[in-house]
């Protein structure tokens, strides 16, 4: 068992800090049906996809019981309800030029609602008038496997006489996610392994005119026991770039590490640190993560010459952890370190 104290060191960005130690255990997922309501969604995000409506995701809230549906909330109204199974939803007839703010609630399957999300704001565009064309088709879509439960998706920007406000993203005819008209790619998650998927791309402007579809991208995820979940087999999502280095500071040694978040659809807000292969420190955000590279430090103990192996992993926005970075080795330096 190695106790973990922990000295925080994200820049622009807020974080809890979860201890946890070999002994702990893993099963720490809400609730362990004791009649608590789910857990607030994490990783809300909110993006205009016209002048009159707002795309709204959340990852997959954690605890038990299990969640059946999710609510969505412009300021205290409720205007939105979805199964669990789903972590998006479009909020239409909304004013142009203006500012919403959104938050989301789980229900459990026994019917308790459980507390709201940070709240997350959007504003609408303003409309264009008497927009009647379209934005171009997208162009040139392409896409391959991120492990057996992610696609990644890229195509060639759309043009538009008034400007493109988003893409849509399609699975065969079912629209499954936006991303701003600022954007080329995408990664989709929470596929199955060892299935064949077909996505289209449409743009859309601000008056809601939607191109035609791209091409098809037909992608097949690989089976087996790759899944995505950190196993041994397959890419699964796992952080990139990751560094691993100590520092002594007052007697004490401290790990620092940095890496590069999956590029996953969403918003990862906790990751798991093993030392040797045993866990022994988890971190959540508790405010919206660093964009780009992320930095983290944490005490490891007063002994110098000390070597161990590190890496780390992402717990992905459908709830399921993603595949472990490479590992490093490390070595706390001595008293001259």
């Amino acid at each position: 068992m190695r106790p973990v104290f922990l000295r925080t060191a994200v820049a622009g960005s807020a974080l809890l800090a979860l201890v946890s130690c070999v002994s702990c255990g893993s099963g720490g997922q809400g609730a362990d049906g004791d009649g608590r309501p789910p857990g607030a969604p994490a990783g809300v995000t909110a993006a205009a996809g016209s002048a009159t409506s707002v795309h709204v995701m959340w990852n997959r809230a954690s605890g038990r019981p299990g969640v059946a549906r999710y609510e969505v909330y412009r300021g205290a109204t409720k205007v939105k309800e979805v199964p669990g199974s789903q972590h998006m939803v479009d909020v239409t007839r909304l004013r142009p030029s203006t500012g919403y703010a959104f938050s989301v609630r789980a229900r459990g399957t026994d019917g308790r609602l459980g507390p709201p999300s940070e709240p997350v704001r959007a504003t609408t565009p303003a409309a264009a008038a008497a927009d009647v064309e379209a934005p171009s088709r997208p162009g040139r879509p392409s896409g391959k496997a991120a492990g057996n439960r992610a696609a990644q998706l890229s195509w060639v920007r759309s043009t538009d006489d008034r400007g493109v406000a988003s893409y849509d993203v399609h699975q065969g005819a079912t629209k499954i996610h936006s991303v701003g008209g600022a954007q080329t790619a995408t990664v989709v998650t929470g596929l199955r392994p060892g299935t064949r998927y077909t996505f289209t791309v449409r743009a859309r402007d601000a008056a809601d005119n939607v191109s035609p579809a791209s091409g098809t991208v037909r992608i097949t995820t690989p089976g087996g026991s790759g899944d995505g979940k950190g196993t041994a087999a397959g890419p699964g999502m796992a952080p990139t770039a990751f560094r691993a280095a100590t520092h002594r500071e007052d007697g004490a040694h401290y790990l620092d590490l940095s890496w590069t978040p999956p590029p996953v659809d969403g918003v990862i807000t906790e990751y798991q640190i093993q030392l040797d292969r045993e866990p022994v420190t988890s971190l959540v955000w508790g405010a919206p993560p660093p964009r780009g590279r992320a930095e983290y430090s944490f005490y490891v103990g007063r002994e110098s010459g000390l070597t161990q192996r590190v890496r780390i992993r992402a717990k992905l926005p459908d709830g399921t952890w993603g595949a472990f970075s490479a590992e490093r080795t490390v070595t706390t330096a001595g008293k001259t370190g």
